[in-house]
């Protein structure tokens, strides 16, 4: 079953929430999250970014994903992060 990663659920859970920024769906990409309405790996911005690339590159690069989805992803990433210090300390 399709599953989407909700931007503003606060706790990045995972949701079906209609303002959500990364998709799950066995379907594509064999459950590789994306973002929505397209198939680029939210991996791949990761990536990206690791690597030293700014975000306009990645941007450039994959013209389908908008600056505010990658935006959103990143502050959803931190959340889920945060959530999970939270959790462990």
């Amino acid at each position: 079953m399709p599953r989407t990663l909700g931007s503003s659920n606060g706790g990045g859970s995972l949701t079906n929430m209609k303002d959500s920024v990364v998709h799950i769906d066995p379907e594509i990409l064999g459950g590789t999250p994306v973002f929505v309405g397209t198939r680029v790996p939210v991996n791949a911005l990761l990536d990206y970014l690791e690597a030293g690339h700014p975000l306009d590159e990645f941007l450039d690069d994959f013209p389908s994903v908008s600056r505010a989805q990658a935006v959103a992803a990143l502050e959803e990433a931190k959340r889920h992060l945060e959530s999970g210090a939270r959790a462990v300390g």
